[in-house]
C-alpha cells in the first residue's frame, strides 16, 4: 500500500485512516510512509468529546484516506465530505479491496475523488481460478452476482 501511495498519491503529506477498520492498516502504512496521521468516522462520535476527527491534520498537509474495502464507497465519501468542509485538502482514497461496485465509481466521481484500490473483485475471481477453487462454469454466476448484489440467486 505506501508503494501504491508514493505512485498514485506522490503529493500526499499525511494520511487519514477510515474508521474503523481503516484505522490500524492506515497507522502501519503511516508509519511506513514516515507522514502525519489521524483517523476519522463518517459522523461524530455519540459520547465523550463527540468527535469525528482523531489526530492532528495540517490544513496544508494533502490528504489520502486509507479504507480496507468499497463497496458503495458512502462511509469513505462521508468523511472526504467532512475533511473538505474542514478546510482539509483530500487528494483521494486508497483501499484494500473494491467490489468494483458501478454504485461506487458513481459516488467517487461525484465527490470528484480519486480512489484506488490494491484489488478488486475481478482480481479475486482470477485468483480463485488459478488456484482451483472455483470452476470456469461458475464464472458467469459470480460475476453476475457484482451486477446486482441485492437480486442475486446464484
Amino acid at each position: 500500500m505506501a508503494a501504491a501511495i508514493r505512485s498514485e498519491f506522490p503529493q500526499a503529506t499525511a494520511l487519514c485512516g477510515v474508521a474503523t477498520a481503516g484505522i490500524a492498516i492506515g497507522g502501519l502504512v503511516a508509519d511506513e510512509l514516515e507522514m502525519p496521521y489521524s483517523y476519522c468516522r463518517p459522523k461524530p462520535k455519540e459520547h465523550g468529546m463527540k468527535n469525528q476527527l482523531e489526530g492532528r491534520l495540517d490544513k496544508n498537509d494533502k490528504v489520502v484516506l486509507v479504507e480496507d474495502l468499497i463497496s458503495t464507497g458512502g462511509s469513505s465519501i462521508k468523511v472526504v465530505e467532512y475533511l473538505r468542509e474542514n478546510g482539509y485538502q483530500v487528494e483521494g482514497l486508497i483501499s484494500i479491496f473494491t467490489y468494483s461496485f458501478q454504485i461506487a465509481s458513481d459516488n467517487f466521481a461525484a465527490a470528484d475523488c480519486k480512489h484506488y484500490s490494491l484489488g478488486g473483485y475481478n482480481d479475486l475471481l482470477k485468483q480463485a481460478m488459478t488456484e482451483g477453487i472455483i470452476t470456469e462454469n461458475e464464472l458467469p454466476a459470480l460475476s453476475a452476482w457484482r451486477k446486482d448484489p441485492a437480486n442475486w440467486n446464484g
